[in-house]
C-alpha cells in the first residue's frame, strides 16, 4: 500500500468566506477534526479539513455542499485512515470564486489537486461521494500519477443528473431534464427557501421526520447526522443550486484508462445515484468491486461501519 507522504500543511491566512465558518469541534466532542485553509490555483481560498489520524492518506471528494459530519466513521480517532478534504466553493467557510462561473467538476478537480499539494501528498487513494465521485474520476483521468485507488460511494463517474430518479421508475430520457429543471426552479426560489431552511431547528423531532421520509433512513449516529444537516443548511439555496447546475454539465468519464484498484458502494434505495449505473460502471473496470447496501443516497451516515469496512478492504488491495 502506498501511503501519502509529508506533513499536513496549515495555512493561517484569514478566510473571507461567503458562508459562516465551521467551528472545529472541541476535545469534548471526541471527534477527530481540524480545519485549515488552502488556496486553489485561481486564488480561491478553500476551507480544508483533516482528521489527523495515523494511517494511509485518503483524499475525500465529498458530496456537493456537504461537510465532515456526514462521515462519522472517519471522525473516529481510531478509524485508521488519515483523511484530507475540503468544503466546496462558497460552502462551509470556503470562498466563492472571483468569477461565479468558476464552479463545477473541473474547478473541483483543481481544488482536489491543491489540497493534495498543500498536504505534501504525491499520490494516494481517492474516495468520493455523490458529485465527489465525478470529481475523483476526473482527477484519475487528468492526473493518473496522483491516484493509487478509487472508492466510489453513492455516485457515478459522470453525468450524475441522468442517474437520478431510478428507484422512482422515471424513464432514463426524462431523468436529467427533470433534475436540471428542478434545480433551476429551486435556484429562483432560493432566497426565501434559505431564509426558512437555515433557521429550521434540527432537533430530535426534525431528525425523526427526515429519516423516515424514504429520502433518508435512520442513522446510528443521530447527533452527528443532525450536525451534518445543520451545517449543510448554512449554504444559501440559490448558490447551492448554482453549484448543482454547473456540476450537471459534467459528462461521463471514459473508464478505459482506469487501472488502479476500484470499489463502488451503492445504496439500493438511492434516488440520486442509480445503483444500476454504479454496478455497470464497476463492470467496465477490470477487477473493480461492487457492493450494494440497503440504504439511500446517504450511505456514509446510514451505514458508516459497512462503508468504512469497504474502504479498508480497498486500501488493502492497493500495492505497497
Amino acid at each position: 500500500m502506498r501511503l501519502g507522504s509529508g506533513p499536513l500543511g496549515h495555512n493561517p491566512r484569514m478566510t473571507t468566506a461567503a458562508t459562516p465558518l465551521p467551528v472545529s469541534p472541541s476535545a469534548d466532542d471526541g471527534l477527530a477534526l481540524r480545519y485549515y485553509d488552502v488556496t486553489s490555483p485561481d486564488g480561491t481560498r478553500l476551507r480544508a479539513w483533516t482528521n489527523d489520524v495515523e494511517g494511509p492518506t485518503v483524499l475525500l471528494c465529498n458530496g456537493l455542499g456537504t461537510n465532515p459530519f456526514a462521515w462519522p466513521a472517519l471522525l473516529d480517532p481510531d478509524c485508521g485512515v488519515r483523511v484530507i478534504s475540503w468544503n466546496h466553493r462558497g460552502t462551509g467557510g470556503s470562498e466563492r470564486p472571483a468569477n461565479p462561473e468558476d464552479v463545477g467538476v473541473e474547478p473541483f478537480v483543481d481544488d482536489a489537486i491543491a489540497v493534495l499539494d498543500d498536504a505534501g501528498v504525491d499520490a494516494c487513494v481517492l474516495m468520493g461521494w455523490s458529485i465527489g465521485v465525478n470529481t475523483m474520476f476526473e482527477v484519475a483521468v487528468e492526473h493518473p500519477d496522483r491516484v493509487t485507488g478509487l472508492f466510489a460511494v453513492g455516485g457515478v463517474p459522470g453525468d450524475t443528473f441522468a442517474s437520478m430518479g431510478a428507484p422512482m421508475l422515471i424513464p432514463r430520457p426524462f431523468r436529467k431534464p427533470i433534475a436540471v429543471n428542478t434545480a433551476r426552479m429551486l435556484k429562483v426560489a432560493g432566497k426565501p427557501m434559505h431564509a426558512i431552511g437555515h433557521r429550521l431547528p434540527i432537533g430530535p423531532i426534525t431528525y425523526e421526520v427526515l429519516t423516515h421520509t424514504g429520502f433518508m433512513m435512520p442513522t446510528p449516529h443521530a447527533e452527528t447526522t443532525r450536525r451534518a444537516v445543520k451545517e449543510f443548511l448554512t449554504t444559501p439555496t440559490d448558490w447551492y443550486m448554482h453549484l448543482a447546475l454547473h456540476s450537471s454539465l459534467h459528462l461521463r468519464v471514459s473508464l478505459r484508462t482506469i487501472s488502479v484498484p476500484t470499489s463502488f458502494v451503492a445504496g439500493k434505495f438511492d434516488i440520486l445515484a442509480s445503483s444500476y449505473d454504479m454496478r455497470t460502471a464497476a463492470e467496465r473496470i477490470t477487477g473493480a468491486h461492487y457492493q450494494e447496501l440497503r440504504a439511500t443516497h446517504f450511505l456514509p451516515m446510514e451505514k458508516p461501519d459497512e462503508v468504512h469496512e469497504a474502504l479498508l478492504d480497498l486500501l488493502d488491495r492497493v500495492p505497497g
